[in-house]
């Protein structure tokens, strides 16, 4: 299933399905907030359902876990706990369907709105239905922990809509046997098929057609009304809101380049340039803007130095950092973060 131009420029992965990730993480005795700093991201961030992890942290993170946990299979053991939050209002459209089949065809038609993350494709053979995914790594090797936590999570879900213990004929992994298949055998409780063509879910054809508990034709209507609504919403968003997604993931690695960011928008610096100047908006000043909203972030709390904001944020030194403040606010850190209550440097 190919992914549009429209797609891709919906960017990062949304905060509700991070949420879940990170609940993960932390069953794994990992520090959250560690991890995210590490990333060079803002734990704050999640507590922003509309806000969008970009792709490419979102590989970080789960590198970062299993490297602080010494584990392979991260993540894993928390998927089998049913998240419905973290499908937002896809969830709903999920639950008020028919049938299995027609929960996997909302995955499919509103994967987007969790995120720029995935291609879902649904496809049946003689074999069974197919429930077949495909992460999105933003240029990236995705870490296949991701390809596991994503299908156990989706798995988990559908038992937890449907009151009973699914099991699939088969899960398909593309990633190479492993020497310790326990864990996933708990996990998926179907035969592992490793060195697959794709990450897929394998249902048979009596299962998909099994009506749902929570089957509600009126409610159906409301909640497709609702997802499509939002799917509108999305493909509208300005492309300066999309352009400071991408300078947020960035700042960390440095200061975003006009050229890194039209790249990753997947169109060229021009239209990048043109399209922007449209919406009465410019380069120079979203840039300005998105490090003075960090800046104004990371200045009121008080567990973090100025030296460590200026570091995040990517400046080369604390004195163009403070100058930098001095423009925005009009006053020295040390005064903003007194102001705001929040302690002393």
């Amino acid at each position: 299933m190919a992914t549009s131009r429209t797609e891709q420029a919906q960017l990062g992965v949304r905060s509700c399905w991070v949420k879940g990730t990170v609940e993960a993480f932390k069953q794994e005795g990992l520090d959250d907030a560690a991890l995210f700093r590490e990333a060079g991201l803002d734990l704050a961030i999640l507590d922003n359902p509309d806000w969008r992890i970009p792709i490419e942290k979102c590989n970080l993170l789960w590198r970062l876990a299993v490297a602080r946990s010494g584990n392979p299979v991260v993540g894993l053991a928390a998927a089998r706990v049913p998240r419905p939050a973290s499908f937002d209002v896809v969830g709903y459209a999920m639950m008020s369907a028919p049938d299995l089949r027609g929960v996997l065809e909302r995955v499919v038609r509103y994967v987007r709105i969790i995120g720029g993350i995935a291609t879902i494709s649904v496809g049946d053979d003689r074999a069974g239905c197919r429930l077949s995914v495909g992460l999105n790594g933003g240029g990236q090797e995705v870490p296949w922990q991701r390809y596991a936590f994503a299908l156990m999570t989706m798995l988990s879900f559908f038992r937890w809509i449907m009151i009973r213990d699914l099991r699939p004929l088969a899960v398909e992994l593309t990633m190479p046997a492993n020497d310790d298949l326990l864990p996933y055998r708990e996990a998926f409780g179907g035969p592992l098929r490793f060195g697959a063509p794709a990450n897929a879910l394998l249902f048979s054809h009596a299962d998909v057609e099994l009506a749902l508990p929570t089957a509600h034709a009126e409610l159906a209507n409301v909640h497709e009304r609702i997802a499509g609504d939002y799917l509108v919403r999305l493909d509208q968003s300005a492309l300066s809101d999309r352009v400071r997604s991408v300078m947020m993931g960035g700042l960390s690695d440095g200061k975003p380049r006009r050229a890194t960011v039209a790249r990753t928008l997947g169109m060229s610096e021009r239209t990048l340039q043109r399209r922007l100047e449209e919406e009465g908006a410019s380069f120079r000043q979203l840039l300005d803007d998105t490090y003075k909203e960090l800046a104004q972030r990371y200045i009121e709390r008080a567990d973090l130095s100025f030296s460590d904001v200026a570091y995040v944020l990517g400046f080369n030194d604390r004195s163009s950092f403070f100058r930098a403040v001095k423009r925005w606010f009009g006053t020295t850190p040390q005064q903003y973060r007194l102001q705001r209550g929040a302690g002393h440097a």
